[in-house]
């Protein structure tokens, strides 16, 4: 089990910073040592502005944490780290993530990761309280990533890689969302203010729409001309099998299985996402650098 400190900066949450390094693997710069250890260290800046972040929500949040049946077992709402220590490691994440981007990254990606901090700030304060604002910014954090790794690696990101990723961090926010009102409708307990206003068909209905247009589009993209001319390859579309089974299969959780409140688990304990995400790399890989 996690020491309290370590839990409080939520490291499994990290995994959400490899979107910075698909600018640098989409256009073929993956194995350029140099870019790639300045977006390794993207990575890392991101992940401890994330921390930083973390911390202020579940300081800000610490009440109604302790409401809620999973939540209340967070370092703060459960008392394990009080909100001074709270407040100290959000200072060090924070400062920590400035110094390392002001450092060894372009002046763009650290004006870039202060942004996102300050939407960061305004989300946890602010947004997340606004019905479909609180969704469209949580997926804008993804886009903010990409466009960040693509910033650190002196890459320009495709239209394609920045519609795509809206796209996909939509369908897994409103999977969360559904678990949110499925739990409050269950409980009777507002779990979070923005989602009152959504009820099940509501997010039952969205969920379906996006991921038929995740799913489009990206078939429009595996089979667009410019694309297959860009990896010197017409068999990119072999990909869509893996993007359909782990669309179908976050659906089947999030609907069958009701446990799609934290995307980032899903992620990290469902095997059969796993395979799917792996074949999904395997094929890019091979097409891309072979």
């Amino acid at each position: 089990m996690l020491p309290p400190i370590i839990k409080l900066l939520r490291p499994e949450q990290w995994c959400k910073n490899v979107f910075v390094l698909l600018p640098l693997f989409f256009d073929k710069k993956f194995t350029d040592g140099r870019l790639l250890m300045l977006t390794l260290i993207c990575f890392a800046v991101f992940s401890l502005a994330a921390s930083a972040i973390y911390c202020l929500n579940d300081i800000l949040d610490r009440k109604a944490d302790a409401q809620h049946p999973v939540k209340c077992k967070r370092p703060i709402a459960s008392g394990a780290v009080s909100v001074g220590t709270a407040t100290v490691v959000m200072a060090v994440c924070a400062i920590a993530a400035i110094g390392l981007s002001w450092i060894f990254l372009p002046a763009s990606v650290t004006w870039l990761m202060l942004c996102y901090m300050a939407l960061n700030l305004a989300y946890s304060t602010w947004l997340k309280h606004l019905s479909l604002v609180d969704m469209l910014v949580v997926a804008t954090f993804y886009v903010m990533r990409v466009l960040a790794g693509a910033l650190a690696g002196g890459i320009v990101a495709s239209q394609w890689i920045i519609v795509m990723t809206f796209l996909l961090a939509l369908f897994l926010v409103l999977g969360k969302r559904r678990d949110d009102v499925l739990l409050q409708s269950q409980s009777g307990t507002v779990v979070r203010r923005g989602a009152a206003r959504y009820n099940l068909q509501f997010v039952n209905m969205a969920l379906t729409l996006v991921a038929t247009v995740t799913i489009v589009t990206y078939m429009i993209y595996t089979m667009s001309e410019e694309v297959m001319a860009r990896f010197n390859n017409r068999h990119v579309y072999s990909t869509a099998v893996f993007v359909l089974a782990g669309i179908l299969r976050y659906l089947q959780i999030s609907v069958v299985e009701n446990r799609s409140g934290s995307p980032t688990r899903v992620l990290l304990r469902d095997r059969f996402i796993q395979v799917c995400l792996l074949g999904w790399a395997i094929a890019f890989l091979l097409i891309i650098y072979c």
